[in-house]
């Protein structure tokens, strides 16, 4: 992550919060969110943790901030695979899972390439998502959710299968992330290849719901409910 703050440096006049922001954020991408704190972040801008706190409450306080940031990066990793792709294909079921598999794409290519800012996203320390509010349109869950009401809009996903979509979707793509990011570290690439395009299809294929019987999915989902 390249730095707008100068580090070391020093900081415009008046603009210290924004300067210990990007410090926090360019910790978190070199050593997670354990590495941010007041006196990292003030250390790295070259001033006093006394300075620091007259903009942050705490560390806490700082590692939100540090997150948004990072929630920012993510975003913009997420469009550059969307815009990457053709606008129109001209088959609306086409584009519409075509968009999909873009932002999963992106989802994954940050994790990998910033994998200290992807942790500090989903640290349990502070709030895992920004509001929706706060989103503008343009956040990474608010663009799942519009690529899953488009694939209900081309008919490729039932209104009955509409609900909580984008949470499974989400927990598909994380969960492959997490494990590339920790016990799959060190598969071959082509391996790793693979397990994106298999991942994908299987998700692709259980929103589309082909193969399923009303019957077999009555089945499976009084199973999942039930509970010893």
């Amino acid at each position: 992550m390249k730095s707008s703050a100068g580090g070391k440096q020093g900081y415009h006049h008046g603009d210290l919060r924004n300067a210990l922001i990007t410090a926090a954020a360019e910790l978190a991408a070199k050593g997670g969110p354990q590495s941010v704190t007041i006196r990292a972040a003030a250390r790295e801008v070259g001033v006093t943790p006394t300075a620091a706190y007259r903009h942050f409450g705490g560390h806490e306080e700082l590692l939100g901030a540090a997150k948004e940031r990072a929630v920012e990066e993510l975003t913009r990793a997420m469009h550059t695979e969307v815009d990457a792709r053709p606008t129109s294909t001209g088959d609306e079921v086409h584009d519409a899972l075509a968009r999909l598999g873009a932002l999963g794409r992106g989802y994954l290519a940050f994790a990998r390439a910033e994998p200290g800012l992807f942790r500090t996203v989903f640290s349990p320390d502070g709030p895992v998502l920004s509001p929706p509010a706060r989103e503008d349109g343009v956040g990474p869950f608010t663009m799942l959710i519009e690529a899953i009401d488009e694939l209900v809009r081309v008919g490729y996903l039932s209104r009955e299968r509409r609900p909580m979509t984008e949470l499974a979707s989400w927990a598909i793509i994380h969960g492959l992330a997490t494990l590339l990011d920790g016990p799959l570290r060190e598969i071959p690439e082509d391996m790793r290849d693979g397990m994106i395009v298999r991942s994908m299809l299987v998700l692709v294929h259980g929103l589309g719901g082909a193969g399923f019987s009303p019957e077999i999915e009555d089945l499976l989902a009084t199973e999942l409910m039930t509970r010893p």
